[in-house]
């Protein structure tokens, strides 16, 4: 049997947006996630899936723009996946980021802060310090594509620059494609992890085969054009090593407000934007408000981001990681910092933390949680008892998350949340990165 070709003609007046900033329509009693669609706008749109319960489209005119709708400034919006929200103008973009807060804690945890922090916000381009871009060798375009994927796709998008990356990352589009185009192993050469630090730009080339002497030649000329060292990773992470120029500048970030400075690894995690780093570090800080008769934990402590600006109010800090590699790292930034008398680091998995473990740390007056997306359920639950820090200040990049654990952290761990608050980490997206106090009653 034949399926039902799907309509391109539909007419959907949009509601509001959902978690990934689609549109929310509604025909035939059915709810409708409309790409490209605004709140308050009526939209032509085209389906691209139906569903019993839920449709999914895309705008195809948009019939009566809403009062948050701009014009993009990049001209491969809607066909690169790096954003989804260049079409919305940066207030409605951050009323977006902190409805989604809001109703997540709501919905899922069942809580609501006492206050409502102010949005931390920084600079709307040129923003992103860390990506993973795409190279792809089409022969039916006779062409290099270097870039972030088709949106929906694994194609890689055929753009030129980059508005949200940071310089001069964001102008070597092209010139990575002539590159890449002159080489012999363009076919063996499939991504390049970008890190940009206060004054060094690296580019590390995946590599599959060893490039050869001319390759290698074409590689150093551009790296001394363009400024910019180039690594060459052959395996994972770990195997990520300078190819030119061999002696170079490291790369770091500082933490001004705390007299710090972080060295890192092109292939180690640090935040994309720099200075909403800096201003997420410092409110924390603030929040936690670390004493000097006081042990505070920094759990999910990866390089030190949070640890050594909590060690400069005197406090002794104890990082918690479960790599290896990142605790030998933060080691080194602490001695780097002078804070190796106030810091201790250990390796421990957190996602197996039970009120037994948790003891083994010793006594935390109190405690900064930063996990990755899939949050610290299993520390939240081993908390209370004989582990019940004061006060728990929790940043999270993801709302869901967040929210699960505040449930546990209210309901079950007799805290309350007395703040919550949006970072606009990732402008022109749909990513929301948070943050939270949570203070025993």
């Amino acid at each position: 049997m034949q399926k039902p070709s799907l309509p391109h003609d539909t007419i959907l007046f949009i509601e509001g947006l959902d978690h990934e900033a689609r549109g929310i329509g509604r025909s035939d009693g059915k709810v409708a996630f409309v790409e490209g669609a605004l709140p308050g706008e009526t939209v032509s749109v085209r389906y691209t899936r139906r569903k019993s319960h839920f449709d999914q489209a895309v705008t195809v005119q948009v019939l009566n723009p809403g009062p948050s709708r701009t014009t993009p400034r990049c001209a491969h919006f809607g066909v690169c996946g790096g954003c989804n929200m260049q079409h919305a103008d940066p207030a409605a973009q951050i009323a977006f980021k902190q409805r989604i807060l809001e109703d997540n804690l709501a919905r899922i945890g069942r809580v609501k802060p006492d206050t409502l922090l102010p949005t931390l916000q920084g600079p709307a381009w040129g923003y992103r310090h860390r990506a993973r871009i795409s190279v792809r060798n089409v022969v039916k375009k006779e062409s290099v594509l270097v870039g972030f994927h088709e949106k929906g796709s694994s194609f890689v998008a055929d753009m030129h620059r980059c508005h949200i990356m940071a310089e001069p990352v964001g102008t070597l589009i092209n010139p990575l494609r002539q590159l890449m185009m002159g080489l012999d192993v363009k076919d063996q050469m499939p991504q390049i992890e970008v890190a940009v630090g206060e004054d060094v730009t690296v580019l590390v080339f995946r590599i599959l085969e060893m490039p050869s002497e001319s390759d290698q030649a074409r590689m150093r000329a551009f790296a001394d054009a363009h400024q910019v060292q180039i690594w060459f990773q052959s395996k994972g992470p770990d195997t990520a090593t300078p190819f030119h120029p061999a002696q170079a500048p490291e790369l770091n970030y500082t933490l001004p407000e705390f007299d710090v400075v972080m060295p890192f690894g092109p292939t180690e995690f640090t935040q994309v934007n720099p200075a909403i780093n800096r201003s997420l570090v410092g409110r924390a800080v603030r929040l936690l408000n670390p004493q000097k008769a006081e042990r505070v934990g920094d759990f999910f402590c990866g390089l030190g981001n949070f640890t050594l600006p909590l060690a400069r109010s005197g406090a002794q800090v104890l990082g918690v990681e479960g790599s290896a590699a990142l605790v030998a790292r933060a080691m080194e930034n602490a001695a780097r910092n002078s804070l190796t008398e106030n810091t201790e680091f250990r390796v421990a998995n957190l996602f197996a933390a039970t009120e037994e473990t948790l003891l083994t740390l010793g006594k935390l007056d109190k405690l900064l949680i930063d996990p990755p997306r899939d949050g610290a359920l299993e520390v939240v639950k081993s908390l209370g008892g004989k582990v019940a820090p004061q006060r728990i200040v929790y940043v999270s990049c993801s709302p869901a998350t967040l929210a699960r654990d505040a449930e546990v952290l209210v309901h079950q761990k007799g805290y309350r949340l007395k703040a919550a608050g949006v970072a606009n980490m990732f402008p022109h997206t749909a990513h929301v990165e948070s943050i939270a106090l949570f203070e025993r009653d």
